[in-house]
């Protein structure tokens, strides 16, 4: 069946993360239940796209947003693509497709004033768990790496000699992130405390009080929870902590690249995301540094 050749091609070719995969398999599923309920279709290969068009309408009725219809769209043009390249099929039903309009969403960053506000609190209580969530925002703050990557963390990749620590992130790409000695700090108090715990050794870095893997969940609710205590921004998640992370940085000078190899991204332009952020702070720099915006 083409789903499952699909399925395999970006679990095992492209390296998409498990997540991605299972993703791509709920929509690719979805659509062809749709196909087959609505035009009893057997395979979506031959599909025609006045019948996508339908299961876009009928997303749209059942109120899904248009960026949700769009992320749809793209893992089916994805899969068209693919069966293109098996010369499965010769054209793909969306070549002439328009994405549906999203007005641009703005996520405002924490202020370096609220993160300091709540790694400064006494709001985390003094036991393992506590310690712990403590310890995952600290580290998604201190590095901007993503929360399944946190939740991935070995034992192994926290080198406290170096102060580094090594990530394996999207396609198994690895790479390098520094600690600075804040960090390291709050990672060796939370070492203590788990080698407390009558629990077998893992080889994750986290894991709860039972020894078992963290959950997305888990590490959403942590960040989430606290940061409602000390900010009024309406997201609040593991992934504001790295739009944090990466904003503060170029509003402090870093430089573009520099981001980029420190989120992991495979481009720029996927960095260049957290510049407008940046850009009253770039305003403030132009109108001191510039000849003609200085006071006289």
């Amino acid at each position: 069946m083409s789903i499952d050749r699909f399925l395999d091609y970006i679990t095992h070719e492209k390296k998409y993360s498990p997540h991605t995969c299972k993703a791509y398999q709920k929509d690719l599923t979805h659509f062809s239940e749709f196909c087959q309920s609505y035009f009893k279709l057997e395979s979506i290969d031959q599909v025609e796209y006045s019948q996508i068009r339908t299961w876009i309408i009928n997303l749209v009725e059942n109120h899904n947003t248009n960026r949700t219809v769009n992320r749809k769209i793209s893992v089916l043009r994805s899969y068209y693509k693919f069966l293109l390249r098996t010369e499965t099929i010769t054209i793909s039903p969306l070549k002439l497709h328009r994405p549906l309009k999203v007005s641009k969403k703005v996520n405002v960053p924490f202020s370096m004033e609220e993160v300091d506000q709540l790694l400064n609190s006494d709001l985390f209580a003094e036991d393992y768990e506590g310690i712990l969530q403590k310890t995952i925002i600290t580290l998604l703050y201190f590095t901007g790496i993503r929360r399944q990557e946190l939740i991935d963390l070995e034992m192994t990749s926290v080198d406290f000699e170096t102060h580094m620590i090594k990530v394996l992130g999207k396609r198994n790409k690895e790479r390098i992130i520094p600690l600075l000695p804040e960090a390291i700090s709050v990672l060796k108090t939370y070492i203590a405390y788990k080698d407390k715990l009558p629990v077998s050794p893992s080889s994750y870095f986290f894991h709860s009080s039972t020894g078992l893997k963290l959950t997305e969940g888990f590490v959403y609710q942590t960040v989430n929870h606290y940061f409602s205590m000390v900010s009024t921004k309406v997201k609040k998640s593991p992934h504001m902590l790295r739009h944090s992370f990466a904003t503060h940085l170029l509003n402090n000078g870093a430089d573009l690249n520099s981001v980029k190899e420190l989120l992991g991204h495979e481009s720029i332009a996927a960095t260049q995301v957290y510049t407008h952020s940046s850009l009253k702070k770039i305003q403030e720099i132009y109108s001191k540094a510039h000849p003609r915006g200085k006071e006289e």
